[in-house]
């Protein structure tokens, strides 16, 4: 599962030809979640408060790139790096 980001602990992934809806996966301190593109909102899986809204705040700023790397992904193209939140 290639990385997207990574910043405060926090791991952005992306599966290969996964399923609808467009959604990306975070893995912080042994819990994990899933999140869809749009709209922004938790489909599964559970994060603290902060973090869940420090994840927020990044893919708020990174729908564009988070939508592309979905598209290429279902491709199973490269997927491209977004930068991390600071």
């Amino acid at each position: 599962m290639p990385e997207l980001s990574r910043f405060f602990g926090i791991v952005i992934t992306m599966h290969y030809e996964d399923h609808a809806p467009p959604h990306f996966h975070v893995r912080y301190a042994g819990r994990k979640a899933s999140l869809s593109i749009q709209p922004l909102e938790l489909l599964t899986g559970r994060l603290p408060p902060r973090v869940l809204g420090l994840v927020i705040e990044w893919a708020a700023k990174h729908p564009l790139e988070l939508q592309e790397n979905w598209e290429r992904a279902r491709r199973l193209g490269k997927l491209k790096r977004i930068a991390p939140l600071e």
